[in-house]
């Protein structure tokens, strides 16, 4: 298997508005351009910190626009998805701290060219969040959609899932994921990302504290998932994300090193033809010593449509062409 790989900065030194950048998220809309969101602001969790998003076009990336919530408090983590009819929702999290997040989003009709006003997902929701918590909803065949997500109050690492079977207009939250010890400790899991591989079994791979990506499995359609266990899949308790081509080929992006709170680097695309069982080296995206993190992924045909975050100060698109 070759691929191809073409990269290319949203944000750099020209044009990005705010000192720092992270956790970028993306989608292909259906005039044909590309929308990229991220947060930014002095640093991560300072007060200025909004949300950014830029769309690309024949003509390249246009200038970064902002959207906020509410002035002088911290924003995090936005997540990006296209309804059938073509809408956009741009989901974020919005507080002072990740522990005591909410949940906000926005809505476009017109290929992100205007915004409605920010609302809270889940009105009066203090769980620790609600909808997707970084990586991208997805639909199942059912037409049932799934939000991969996780809380982080009192230190305490759980993953779960947002169910919506109205097309996002009610959630209904699934049961924490089960989680096993390792070395006497409960393995703390956030950072969900999905796939269906057979209507209504669905899995999930998640980031831990415990140097592995774990994986859980649903036959109800997301519904009931079972105990998380351990792949030989290294984590450095970073950000992954899984998409599935029309062949059936699953590709994950990650950081193989395996160290908790591990360098951010290399970033690489790996691949697998059973189901995520095992997996074959793909495609490096980055290899130099730095912060190459957080990536967003979406499937474009035979291509895969990856952003990701550079040294904390910029994001990069990356088109990557599976070529047979």
């Amino acid at each position: 298997m070759k691929f191809e790989v073409t990269k290319e900065f949203i944000i750099d030194s020209s044009n990005a508005p705010t000192p720092s950048a992270h956790a970028s998220t993306l989608v292909k809309m259906d005039n044909g351009e590309i929308l990229a969101a991220w947060f930014g602001g002095k640093h991560e969790k300072n007060d200025d910190v909004d949300i950014w998003y830029s769309r690309r076009s024949s003509k390249g990336w246009s200038k970064p626009e902002r959207i906020t919530a509410a002035e002088d408090i911290p924003h995090w983590n936005p997540v990006l998805y296209k309804k059938e009819d073509g809408t956009i929702v741009l989901f974020f999290k919005v507080g002072k701290t990740i522990p005591d997040w909410q949940t906000y989003y926005v809505v476009s009709t017109d290929n992100a060219r205007t915004w409605t006003k920010p609302v809270e997902l889940v009105e009066g929701d203090v769980s620790g969040g609600r909808g997707p918590v970084k990586n991208k909803a997805i639909r199942l065949q059912s037409g049932r959609i799934l939000a991969p997500t996780s809380c982080e109050k009192n230190k305490d690492w759980k993953a779960f899932v947002d169910v919506s079977d109205d097309d996002m207009k009610t959630w209904e939250r699934t049961e924490f994921i089960e989680r096993p010890k390792r070395y006497g400790r409960v393995v703390g899991m956030i950072q969900p990302t999905l796939w269906e591989s057979e209507p209504d079994k669905v899995h999930m791979l998640l980031r831990t504290n415990a140097h592995f990506i774990y994986r859980s499995d649903s036959v109800d359609g997301g519904k009931t998932w079972c105990p998380a266990y351990k792949t030989a899949l290294f984590n450095n308790n970073s950000g992954i994300d899984v998409v599935q081509l029309d062949d059936g080929k699953l590709y994950l992006v990650m950081n193989p090193i395996r160290q908790n709170w591990g360098e951010r680097t290399p970033l690489n695309v790996i691949v697998s033809e059973d189901n995520g069982e095992t997996w074959d080296m793909g495609v490096v995206l980055e290899s130099m010593p730095g912060e190459y993190s957080y990536p967003g992924m979406v499937a474009n045909g035979n291509e895969l449509l990856i952003t990701y975050t550079w040294n904390r100060k910029y994001i990069v698109f990356a088109k990557v062409k599976v070529v047979k």
